[in-house]
């Protein structure tokens, strides 16, 4: 194992901050996802045709926001934020400027998964509490997302490890990442055992992510 050893001795600290930009791209995607893509989702939820708080307009543009974000091509539609990212960002190049087209994605992910979970839930729940008087936000905070938070965890980490996976492409626009990292010192550079090794190394991130989200969603199951 003494070649084992000798990459990890010359390409260690690489391969530790290629995994910190990974981190840093996961974790801001993931809370664009919490933060933007679940209301979104429960909007889409409410305001469809015989929804709660039924509303055409508002459904057919949040619809068509998730709609056309999945639809892209991920790395083209990376090339196609460009001019968006250098606005808001200030650059189109690095972890920083690459998290952004990440975040449109995990938002749209996410927000379908949520509307997902939500329609296994039992209609006639929503209604007896509106029934009973309880307004909209109140049928959200009270019955939905309690009843519903096991399926969340869990549609999270799907979210997760997909954007585990897009995110190893965005070191065509300079992303770095531990994907790129495979890429450039692994596969560009002919180093097959150092390429296998950083597969290795997602393969493990994967694994872990399925097993926390799935631990913390039966934990939040009280059914």
């Amino acid at each position: 194992m003494s070649w084992l050893t000798d990459l990890l001795a010359e390409y260690g600290e690489d391969i530790a901050e290629a995994l910190a930009e990974t981190g840093y791209m996961m974790l801001v995607s993931l809370a664009a996802a919490v933060l933007i893509g679940l209301p979104l989702g429960m909007i889409v939820f409410l305001t469809q045709r015989g929804g709660i708080s039924e509303n055409r307009p508002i459904w057919t543009i949040a619809n068509l926001y998730i709609n056309i974000v999945r639809s892209f091509p991920f790395l083209l539609l990376v090339v196609f934020l460009i001019p968006f990212t250098r606005a808001v960002v200030g650059t189109s190049f690095g972890t920083q400027a690459s998290t952004l087209p990440l975040c449109f994605v995990a938002v749209a992910i996410y927000a379908r998964l949520v509307e997902q979970i939500l329609r296994e839930i039992p209609p006639g729940i929503s209604r007896v509490a509106m029934a009973m008087g309880a307004t909209v936000p109140q049928s959200v905070f009270r019955v939905l997302l309690p009843e519903a938070r096991s399926g969340l965890v869990y549609a999270l980490t799907s979210a997760a490890i997909s954007l585990l996976s897009y995110s190893t492409v965005l070191g065509v626009v300079g992303g770095g990442g531990i994907g790129d990292f495979a890429m450039r010192y692994g596969y560009q550079e002919y180093n097959d055992a150092l390429m296998y090794i950083t597969i290795a190394i997602i393969v493990v991130c994967v694994l872990v992510i399925q097993a926390v989200g799935h631990r913390a969603s039966e934990r939040l199951d009280h059914r």
